[in-house]
């Protein structure tokens, strides 16, 4: 449904041209009405850089700054990133305006059936190759298993299914979100979602942040008609959490939040690179600011900052 009370030139979305990014800008082009809508395509630092792994790439917001420089000099209207991509801190003149509902957080595994080993705690044999590029997702699947074989893996959500056909891995790790948005056929594949007691996704995985400019009023008050407000209370909480480690993907640190009855649930780890070592911590509260800053100040005080 088309929000309504929009009524003169087009908003313009700025997105990523991957599968994946432009089923998001089209979610909520749907949802604004595509009349009053149009989806401009901007290509990033990650889309271009495909050799390196994101630790070794300088900065903070490889998915994201070249969006957002088009929305700070106008060229768009509205930014719509994977919010888990964008960088805790927005530069000054731009903000958050929405968090529409989000789709499943977890991370999945898709496993070749030659590697399956349904009886482990990965469902993956021993030593078998992993394919990630995530620093959080490399952690914690070698703390879980110290046996499996991590290698690096860049591109988007089809290269990286390509290549575990291919048999270049024996099992690759997504966010359920994009197998869900994008209807991937994975038949080929078994698929283990990983539970949140072993493995937390990233801070506001499977969520997006539409993002516009603070003097932009009027498309700043249509925007926010898509918001969910548990969604944002959830992931506003994850990021705070993040803020407090530096607020960038370079960190291998996983954060979950959930709401019952009006109270937030915050679930936060922290991991050695090299899955050594976790630490895990869970608060509650009614303000997602403040608990996602006591979390951090827990770890922090049980020696988190000393495993990064």
């Amino acid at each position: 449904m088309a929000a309504a009370g929009y009524n003169s030139m087009k908003i313009r979305i700025g997105t990523r041209g991957s599968d994946l990014a432009l089923w998001q800008a089209d979610y909520v082009a749907e949802r604004l009405g595509r009349r009053q809508t149009e989806i401009i395509i901007i290509r990033t630092q990650g889309d271009s850089i495909q050799n390196i792994s994101f630790e070794k790439m300088e900065g903070k917001g490889f998915f994201t700054k070249e969006i957002e420089n088009a929305l700070l000099e106008k060229s768009i209207d509205l930014a719509v990133h994977s919010l888990k991509d964008l960088p805790t801190d927005s530069p000054p003149g731009l903000c958050i305006a929405a968090i529409p509902v989000r789709e499943e957080p977890s991370d999945v595994l898709l496993i070749r059936p030659e590697a399956l080993d349904a009886g482990r705690i990965l469902h993956l044999r021993e030593n078998a190759i992993v394919g990630t590029s995530s620093v959080r997702r490399l952690a914690q699947i070698k703390h879980a298993d110290p046996t499996l074989k991590v290698q690096p893996l860049r591109g988007n959500v089809t290269t990286r299914l390509r290549k575990l056909r291919e048999g270049s891995y024996d099992a690759i790790m997504l966010a359920h979100a994009g197998i869900a948005r994008l209807e991937l056929d994975i038949s080929a594949f078994h698929m283990y979602i990983l539970p949140f007691d072993i493995f937390l996704p990233a801070p506001a995985q499977g969520a997006l942040g539409l993002q516009v400019r603070t003097d932009d009023e009027q498309t700043r008050s249509v925007i926010r008609k898509l918001n969910h407000e548990d969604t944002e209370l959830a992931v506003t909480a994850e990021r705070e959490f993040l803020k407090h480690f530096g607020g960038g993907c370079h960190i291998p640190l996983g954060a979950l939040a959930t709401i019952e009855a009006g109270c937030i649930h915050l679930t936060g780890i922290i991991a050695a690179t090299d899955g050594s070592k976790t630490m895990r911590q869970s608060v509650s509260g009614s303000d997602p600011k403040k608990i996602g800053a006591e979390l951090a100040r827990i770890l922090k005080a049980q020696g988190a900052a000393e495993l990064l």
